[in-house]
């Protein structure tokens, strides 16, 4: 059979018909959106939750969670720096660690080791061992925020990522003798802060140390109602410079009611092999006394 050479090939053009209808972007001044921070912050004064936690990557909780895809547990947190975190293995409801923070000096308790690890939550030199890099203080930044201060400048700038529109306040602050001019002073960025355009929720805040440095990128997702606040279910706690970035879940949540003190206090076991980090050397004394206990 001949086949005729002027052979044509026919191409159809796949058009994707759109997934939904177009997200309506929400508007507000720069203003507002600080006045809408501000109220958040000022709102949550405590936190009484419910928990599971994902660790997604790094080194930090290297050989203590890492044979678990998930664990459970609580974090209680009252300001203005007290927080105090249980991570639980799931079903059996075993401690894998318990830590403490009162803002000034952190304690944690690590069953699986028989360590108890005391340090000053300004160090924040890496140890070579993971393990004496867990930090519960790293948390409390997360779930309570500062206020924007009103001497702060703050910038305001759209942005687009992907399909998702945000408004970003940039936070700048001075850094430099307080008694400076204000033309010999040098000038930081403070906190970023993205609003979701779609809904005006806070999505992300950044904070910087100085010179730029991101000290933690914090994501924030699912808001819901709790009582007369709200609050998100889900805080992604990215911290670089820390080696860790861990998915907290929120499964029940209390907010705003008084926790006793003694819910923050955290003794060492006896028979637990002390770590006090940032010294030259650790304890290393079953049941010898934490700094804070010594100087009592």
């Amino acid at each position: 059979m001949a086949i005729g050479g002027g052979c044509a090939i026919s191409r159809k053009t796949v058009v994707k018909k759109p997934s939904g209808p177009p997200v309506t972007l929400q508007t507000a001044s720069k203003q507002q959106l600080i006045e809408s921070y501000d109220h958040q912050a000022q709102s949550i004064t405590s936190i009484n939750a419910a928990v599971t936690m994902v660790l997604t990557a790094g080194s930090a909780y290297t050989g203590v969670i890492e044979q678990y895809h998930e664990v459970s547990g609580f974090i209680l947190a009252q300001k203005p720096a007290d927080v105090r975190v249980i991570g639980q293995v799931p079903v059996v409801g075993t401690d894998i660690f318990d830590m403490v923070s009162d803002g000034k000096m952190f304690h944690i308790f690590i069953p699986s080791k028989n360590k108890f690890i005391v340090g000053p939550t300004q160090l924040e030199r890496p140890s070579t061992k993971p393990i004496e890099n867990l930090r519960p203080q790293h948390l409390t930044g997360a779930l309570f925020w500062n206020e924007i201060a009103p001497d702060d400048p703050v910038l305001l700038e759209q942005s687009t990522q992907g399909s998702s529109a945000y408004y970003v306040l940039t936070v700048i602050h001075r850094v430099g003798p307080p008694a400076a001019a204000a033309a010999e002073s040098n000038w930081e960025i403070a906190r970023k802060i993205w609003f979701d355009r779609a809904n005006l929720n806070v999505n992300r805040i950044q904070t910087y140390e100085a010179d730029g440095q991101l000290a933690s990128d914090v994501a924030y997702a699912d808001w819901s109602s709790f009582g007369a606040e709200r609050y998100p279910r889900q805080i992604s706690v990215n911290r670089p410079a820390s080696d860790y970035n861990l998915v907290i879940h929120i499964v029940r949540l209390t907010l705003n009611l008084a926790i006793t003190s003694d819910r923050f206090v955290l003794k060492q076991p006896a028979g637990t092999e002390l770590v006090r980090v940032g010294e030259a050397e650790s304890e290393g004394k079953p049941g010898g006394k934490s700094p804070a206990e010594a100087s009592k």
